[in-house]
């Protein structure tokens, strides 16, 4: 499993999801996975409220090939 910064195997794979789908589909933007990932975190901030942590946007950035500007 690849591990995107999240503190458990189910948050990082649940941010995973969210690069495939990205990876996927070409048009969806960094703003875009931004706010998927700021939704995982209002699901359940428990289990998922670090997937907006400063680490794990950064390692998503980079494993999706974003180039635009980080800070949206």
């Amino acid at each position: 499993m690849t591990y995107y910064g999240m503190f458990s195997d189910e948050g990082n794979l649940a941010v995973a999801k969210i690069v495939e789908f990205a990876k996927a589909n070409s048009e969806c933007s960094w703003s875009d996975v931004y706010a998927m990932l700021s939704n995982l975190a209002k699901v359940d901030r428990t289990k998922f409220g670090e997937a907006t942590d400063t680490m794990v946007r950064e390692i998503v950035y980079d494993a999706c090939n974003f180039t635009s500007d980080f800070y949206v």
